[in-house]
């Protein structure tokens, strides 16, 4: 019964934190105000011009994933492993970061990858991606600490005065949220020493991470990884034209904001929604845009690309079921 309830509870919770943020951020919005601005004064060109870009990063996810595979003698089809990657995202919109653990059995189903295996290169990834965020987010510190300054000079806002802008229920919201990352990477934590009691599931993630060792094609593995999160970035950074108050930003005030939404979805809620919104839409404000405004920008566009992940999700389980369906019949004849 209590393994219930805290199955429950962790289904439950990201979805009452994510909510409970929105409900916040968007208590007395005129929603019909924004479903006009959509027909009426956003460019949606530019918005269909960054999808194939979501598409993208996923891709290269899942063409990167096939690589590490291969130096521990796992065979996977690309076909696969992307599908398996589309299916993961989508997967986590319901259950966050259930994802990794989906796509290693779907590789384990489809196409008889070890699962102990399939984890530790997952591992493998994420910690890659963990260093190129950190590599990204310094040199964006260190660039635009001028384009900062020079923002505080015009404006003539500092610091204090910024964070004195906060209401009472802002602080909390941050608070949750530094707290509910906290209780995510305990959780995972938890979950790898419950793993490490049996010992070939240890032995396949070790093989997994050291995968990284064995790869032949380095700069192959390099070219991917910096492409997933250039994917990403063009994915976001092109929606900034659709709309006439993030349009003349720039560059410096999309990478800061990228970094800053980046992190905020390490908060366990549905594809980030409540502190993905919260951590943008308190930074273009700092940049100058109007609270209005950058509600609009947050609302479009995290629900037009959540709508893609839906769809490449559904797209990846017809595949997958299709394929298993062939292979079936395959083998009957």
């Amino acid at each position: 019964m209590r393994k219930i309830a805290k199955k429950i509870l962790k289904i439950v919770l990201p979805f009452v934190l994510g909510s409970g943020i929105l409900y916040w951020m968007y208590r007395g919005f005129d929603f019909q105000s924004m479903l006009h601005f959509m027909r009426e004064e956003m460019n949606w060109t530019w918005m269909w011009l960054s999808m194939p870009f979501g598409i993208l990063a996923q891709m290269f996810r899942g063409w990167r994933w096939r690589q590490t595979l291969e130096p521990i003698g796992e065979k996977v089809r690309a076909t696969t492993s992307i599908d398996a990657i589309f299916l993961s995202y989508a997967v986590s919109l319901a259950i966050p970061r259930i994802g990794e653990f989906t796509r290693c059995g779907v590789l384990n189903r489809s196409d008889g990858v070890s699962f102990p295996k399939a984890l530790g290169t997952v591992v493998v990834e994420r910690a890659v991606d963990t260093l190129l965020v950190l590599l990204l987010t310094a040199a964006a510190l260190l660039l635009q600490m001028n384009v900062f300054a020079e923002f505080f000079s015009h404006t003539g806002v500092n610091i204090p005065e910024f964070l004195g802008r906060f209401t009472t229920t802002g602080y909390i919201v941050t608070l949750i949220c530094g707290a509910a990352a906290c209780i995510s990477i305990y959780s995972v934590r938890k979950k790898l020493s419950i793993y490490n009691k049996v010992k070939a599931t240890v032995q396949g993630i070790i093989e997994g991470v050291m995968s990284l060792k064995q790869v032949k094609n380095i700069p192959l593995f390099l070219f991917y990884s910096f492409a997933i999160w250039a994917s990403y970035f063009l994915h976001y950074y092109l929606t900034f034209f659709c709309f006439d108050f993030t349009a003349s930003l720039g560059l410096a005030c999309a990478v800061a904001t990228f970094i800053v939404g980046t992190i905020a979805v390490i908060v366990p809620t549905p594809n980030g929604a409540g502190p993905w919104h919260f951590a943008v839409k308190t930074m273009l404000i700092l940049y100058g845009v109007a609270e209005t405004d950058a509600l609009y920008f947050v609302l479009i566009v995290h629900t037009l690309q959540t709508l893609l992940v839906v769809l490449l999700g559904i797209y990846a389980a017809v595949a997958l079921s299709m394929r298993e369906r062939r292979a079936a019949m395959t083998q009957q004849t």
